[in-house]
C-alpha cells in the first residue's frame, strides 16, 4: 500500500511559493538574487521542500511532494 500525502502529517493540501536567493562571491556582495526556487509546503503542518525553479512542471513536483 502506497502512502500519499505529507511525509510529516499525511495532509494532502499543499501550497507553493517562489523565492529568489543570492549565491556566493560577487552575487552575494551585490545582492544579486540569481538562484530561484519553488517551495512546496504542507498547509497543515508547514513542512516544506525546495525545488530548483528550472526543474520540471509544478504538477510533477507536487506529485513528488505528496508521494504520488
Amino acid at each position: 500500500m502506497e502512502k500519499k500525502g505529507c511525509v510529516k502529517c499525511g495532509c494532502t493540501e499543499v501550497g507553493t511559493k517562489e523565492i529568489a536567493v543570492t549565491g556566493t562571491g560577487l552575487s552575494k556582495m551585490f545582492d544579486v538574487q540569481n538562484n530561484k526556487f519553488l517551495v512546496v509546503y504542507c498547509k497543515n503542518c508547514g513542512y516544506s521542500e525546495f525545488y530548483n525553479k528550472k526543474a520540471s512542471t509544478i504538477e510533477n513536483i507536487i506529485d513528488f511532494f505528496l508521494g504520488g
